[in-house]
């Protein structure tokens, strides 16, 4: 079962995935999703697999944002 730290970490990482902050670009939001994994890590509330896991969630949805930015028609 989750300890309210870990669901609380969560929550603010979704928060921050669906809904960024005011005049975030993409790629701010991605590097504030790593900066959030990351210090979660390192604090102890998530593990080494949990950390990935948000990283590659983090990864598809900057991918999904800039998705076709600069390609053409």
């Amino acid at each position: 079962m989750y300890d309210s730290t870990k669901v609380e970490a969560f929550s603010a990482f979704h928060d921050l995935l669906v809904t960024p902050e005011v005049r975030m670009n993409a790629q701010e939001q991605y590097e504030e999703l790593l900066r959030l994994a990351d210090r979660f890590y390192a604090r102890g509330v998530i593990d080494r697999e949990e950390r990935r896991s948000l990283i590659e969630v983090a990864t598809i949805a900057y991918a999904r944002a800039v998705e076709g930015v600069g390609g053409g028609p």
